[in-house]
């Protein structure tokens, strides 16, 4: 199997703890003054980073929008997301493409504008990704998703996050390519 070329750049175990300032300078899809105006949750100090391989969240005045922030060679790289609004009634279960969890309703499709001239001409990216953005408490066994949303693996811990880590890379690695 081949990686993706950014795998091994990216963090296999935890995340440092990132500033406002830090994640906001992070952004490679969208433009400068977009990151200034984006919601960032201010409990960041109570986030807990060596459990996460990236940082995701909602941003709280537009459901539709979420965002993630995960770390490339030592620096903090976001990513600008857009879902689709959670369908009513939606029972359905669907399996998260990042950590393989699977989720009745909690599963979005979230779309990544491209970086650069790409994304500027309308192309996007996109991945069915934990609808909370909380794919490395999951594979961690730090949050429940409910009976049946893990299936048995014969795979350690270990090679669950790396596996998570490699298909974030690979959904990174076609935003920004």
């Amino acid at each position: 199997m081949q990686l993706p070329k950014l795998f091994r750049q990216l963090s296999l175990m935890c995340m440092n703890p990132l500033t406002d300032k830090e994640i906001r300078a992070a952004f490679v899809n969208c433009t400068k003054g977009a990151a200034k105006r984006l919601s960032i949750p201010h409990d960041l100090a109570d986030r807990p980073w060596d459990d996460l391989d990236y940082f995701g969240w909602r941003d709280p005045q537009a459901p539709d929008r979420a965002y993630l922030v995960t770390e490339l060679g030592g620096r903090p790289t976001a990513l600008a997301l857009r879902s689709s609004g959670a369908a009513s009634g939606q029972a359905r279960r669907s399996m998260c493409s990042m950590c393989l969890t699977t989720h009745s309703g909690g599963v979005s499709l979230m779309v990544a504008p491209k970086a650069g001239k790409a994304g500027q001409q309308g192309n996007s990216v996109g991945a069915y990704i934990c609808s909370d953005l909380a794919c490395s408490l999951y594979v961690r066994g730090k949050r429940d998703a409910g009976a049946g949303a893990r299936l048995h693996e014969t795979i350690t811990q270990e090679e669950k996050i790396r596996r998570t880590v490699a298909n974030l890379a690979a959904f990174v690695d076609k935003v920004i390519a």
